[in-house]
């Protein structure tokens, strides 16, 4: 855990530096010396470092805040936590505090369920840091009233068949002299649509655990957040679009690098991937499989030296060329396309449906003594860009804000 209170009083020493730097160099009047803008450089680099460990430690003290077992404040529609809301809409669904929160859809009307109340909805839908890699770097719009309708978002229209000015939508700029007829251009404009789908877990727990509203406040919620977790990162990652999101693997956006060698990673192959990211802003991360670590611990130069594990005392470094390195499970096995990606996630857009909602059967496992809850959430993503960037200098080569590790 990073000590954020020193991590200020660096920030603080860090800025203030610079902006001697800056107030010298104007009281002078001039521009900085190649030996001052290598420091201030060299200092901005530290001061982006130390703003990404203060942002971590948040993220890390918002996320245990958000695991607490009773929420301190307000009257949570009147349950004292998340196991008694549970207990309620199994035992007693007629209790006025569930009224306000009944659910109903245009297709299961009053069958819906209910709704999780707002203070305990982080609960269910809160993502940890490690296990999802998307949603906490993706563009991420906010839910809106149930049923979810489609939202449309205009955007450029910069696809590489536009030619060479396609990154300005079509807008050209032309010289010409005095008294030349005017050339025209066309300005291109596209729409993003996002409708959230529906996703739907099952969870069966024993009357008994329910009976403990304390220990189901603990164990029933981390068990369906794991759920939602994998559902989405998977979804994110390589769903096909077919009532599902549309994923980064299957993003008309996305660039593929052919691997030198079948079931292996090259240091070629990173390098290929790295010459065609295009940052959008974000926080470029490589994404891989845990399967690939073999391949990525004994990458090689060109005189067959170890270059990003030189040794086996020192752990598994997490920078590749400077971007963290994620291990995770959704990934695809190494040496199938995917198996490693480099990808600047701001680029994805996720749009948050209404949910979760909740809704209860104690007759689906009556013989076992068990509830069976059924949660129900709805969400869409797909990619920002419709096709890979082209190079305002050199339009035949294109970049993108996903670079996907292909087959040879």
């Amino acid at each position: 855990m990073y000590d954020t209170e020193k991590l200020t009083m660096q920030r603080t020493a860090l800025i203030t530096k610079m902006q001697g730097m800056l107030e010298r160099a104007e009281a002078a009047n001039r521009g900085f010396s190649v030996k001052e803008n290598t420091e201030y450089e060299e200092l901005e680099d530290q001061l982006d470092a130390i703003d990404r460990k203060i942002k971590s430690a948040k993220e890390t003290n918002d996320l245990r805040n958000r695991g607490s077992l009773r929420i301190a404040g307000g009257d949570n529609n009147g349950f004292r936590n998340l196991g008694e809301y549970l207990y309620t809409v199994v035992h007693n669904p007629g209790d006025g505090r569930l009224q306000e929160l009944r659910a109903q859809t245009t297709k299961d009307g009053t069958a819906g369920g209910f709704s999780v109340p707002s203070q305990f909805s982080d609960q269910f839908m809160s993502v940890p840091a490690v296990p999802a890699v998307i949603r906490p770097r993706a563009t991420v719009l906010p839910a809106g009233d149930s049923p979810d309708a489609e939202i449309s978002i205009p955007a450029l229209d910069q696809r590489t068949s536009q030619g060479g000015s396609h990154m300005y939508g079509g807008i050209t700029v032309f010289h010409q002299g005095e008294g030349d007829q005017l050339t025209e251009s066309n300005f291109r404009v596209r729409k993003i649509t996002l409708k959230p789908k529906k996703l739907t877990a099952y969870l069966t727990a024993s009357s008994e655990l329910l009976a403990n509203w304390d220990a189901a406040s603990a164990t029933i919620p981390m068990l369906m957040r794991s759920a939602v977790d994998g559902a989405e990162d998977t979804d994110f990652l390589s769903g096909d679009g077919i009532n599902k999101s549309q994923g980064i693997l299957n993003s008309p956006a996305a660039i593929s690098i052919n691997r030198a060698t079948a079931s292996q990673i090259g240091w070629a192959d990173v390098r290929n991937m790295l010459s065609r990211l295009r940052v959008l802003g974000g926080s470029p991360v490589w994404t891989a499989s845990q399967t690939t670590m073999s391949q990525l611990v004994q990458i090689s130069d060109a005189s067959s030296r170890a270059i990003w594990t030189p040794s086996a005392v020192e752990g598994v470094p997490n920078l590749l060329y400077g971007f963290p390195v994620l291990f995770h499970d959704r990934s695809p096995a190494l040496g199938t396309r995917g198996d490693l990606c480099l990808c600047d996630y701001r680029g994805y857009l996720i749009k948050n449906g209404s949910g979760p909602n909740v809704a209860v059967s104690e007759h689906f496992r009556f013989q076992n003594d068990e509830v069976c809850f059924r949660l129900t959430w709805h969400t869409d993503g797909q990619s920002w860009l419709n096709s890979p960037i082209a190079l305002e200098g050199s339009t035949s080569n294109t970049v993108s804000p996903f670079v996907v590790l292909d087959t040879p």
